[in-house]
């Protein structure tokens, strides 16, 4: 996803569950990078170092957000690098760097006029269950029926661990902080993606 952006990539590697190493390599990544990415560690299990470590390097800008897959993301800076800490999750790790990595990047890179993602409204095939109080994005396949209309439909499973949903999707549904349960048939909010995966 990052290389599609066309950005300068410095990989450090998978780093051990190590509160001293996690710590050295963020130092010296927040000396030499205009932006830090990690994936993995940011919840609050007994090895999840990214959050404290951001405390002791930096500042937290946020930690935890109201969405669904990609609650425990983190967003702050280390020495001079603006840091995002995203899930361990694979989908969850999409899901956050599209929302919300993807469009700062571009930003930081100079770019001056980014359109919002395009959001189409179209019924949905099958009921999506859902509690008010957060956002949800349901990884689904946006396509015509027998006459030619849209439609959208989800992958199947929502475990934020099935990376299938996520290839075999060509969009995300959206669900509202506020929406609840929505029955099939109903119009939904609709975000497609292009080069995502």
């Amino acid at each position: 996803m990052l290389s599609r952006l066309n950005v300068d990539l410095v990989d450090m590697g998978v780093l051990p569950d190590d509160k001293d190493v996690i710590q050295r390599a963020l130092d010296e990544a927040g000396q030499n990078v205009d932006v830090i990415v990690t994936s993995g560690g940011v919840s609050a299990g007994a090895a999840d170092f990214v959050q404290p470590v951001l405390q002791v390097l930096g500042e937290v800008g946020f930690w935890k957000i109201a969405i669904r897959p990609g609650r425990p993301l983190a967003f702050g800076r280390i020495r001079n690098a603006a840091f995002f800490g995203l899930p361990g999750n694979p989908v969850a790790v999409m899901v956050t760097f599209y929302q919300f990595v993807r469009g700062a990047l571009r930003t930081l890179a100079g770019e001056t006029h980014i359109p919002p993602e395009p959001m189409l409204d179209v019924p949905t095939t099958a009921r999506l269950r859902k509690k008010p109080g957060r956002v949800e994005y349901y990884r689904a396949i946006l396509e015509r029926d027998n006459e030619g209309t849209l439609q959208v439909r989800p992958t199947g499973a929502t475990g934020s661990g099935l990376l299938h949903t996520m290839s075999d999707a060509n969009c995300f549904i959206v669900l509202g902080h506020e929406a609840e349960t929505v029955e099939a048939g109903s119009l939904v909010q609709v975000q497609p993606f292009f080069g995502l995966v």
